[in-house]
């Protein structure tokens, strides 16, 4: 079996699901016989934050790839990010340590291909749902990709970094969430929606978002679970 070597800390909530799935997916795949091998290096939430809100491309990437080195440096053979977010910097940071990551973005677009969407929404960070990291292998496959609007956006951003990075998590919030995902599918058609933060798992699922939602984290774990005990 594979070491798994996750760069964790984005936000610390991700980084315990990851770390608890993870045991309990593979413990389960073998028949109770094994748990993975995993080794994290969490870095300085607040530190990363602040290279994303000035764009400090730069920055952000020599700083995940710090975090990488030494995963490598300490055996991990599957590597991976643990938020979405920082993917705004994937292929700087491949480039940069000369190693492949395994992608969130395109485990999800593998995912909604092969469920037959045509039009989804992204609901994420103000930067995922800004940027195009999340969206150029779903529009490169043919999929229309929809996020809320200006306000909508702002909402979901505020509600992400002020509660659930926090762990927090309120009835309140998933009522405005599932009023704004009723509007896209209202006006945009959407099929689906695609949870492209870590955290909102916390607060949306498939008993109670009103499309079918494709949780990246879920996503992204299986894909690390079928490399990790590929020979």
């Amino acid at each position: 079996m594979k070491k798994i070597g996750l760069v964790g800390g984005t936000g610390p909530e991700s980084t315990l699901s990851y770390y608890k799935k993870l045991n309990e997916e593979i413990d389960k795949v073998t028949c109770e016989k094994s748990m993975p091998d995993i080794c994290i290096e969490s870095v300085n939430f607040r530190r990363a934050w602040e290279y994303v809100v000035k764009d400090d491309r730069e920055a952000l990437t020599e700083y995940l790839a710090e975090k990488v080195r030494l995963l490598k440096a300490g055996g991990a053979q599957v590597l991976s990010l643990t938020a979405v977010t920082m993917h705004m910097v994937f292929d700087e940071l491949e480039k940069r340590i000369g190693v492949t990551l395994v992608s969130i973005p395109k485990a999800v677009c593998e995912e909604i291909v092969k469920a037959g969407i045509k039009k989804v929404g992204l609901l994420g960070t103000m930067v995922t749902m800004e940027q195009d990291y999340m969206k150029k292998d779903l529009t490169a496959a043919g999929v229309e990709v929809f996020v809320p609007n200006e306000q909508e956006r702002e909402l979901v951003a505020k509600r992400i970094y002020e509660e659930l990075e926090k762990g927090i998590v309120k009835e309140s919030t998933l009522q405005e969430f599932q009023q704004l995902i009723r509007r896209m599918k209202d006006e945009n058609g959407i099929e689906g929606v695609i949870l492209g933060c870590t955290e909102l798992p916390l607060l949306l699922n498939s008993g109670n978002c009103p499309v079918p939602c494709f949780d990246s984290v879920e996503i992204h774990l299986r894909k690390l679970v079928e490399l990790v005990l590929e020979n």
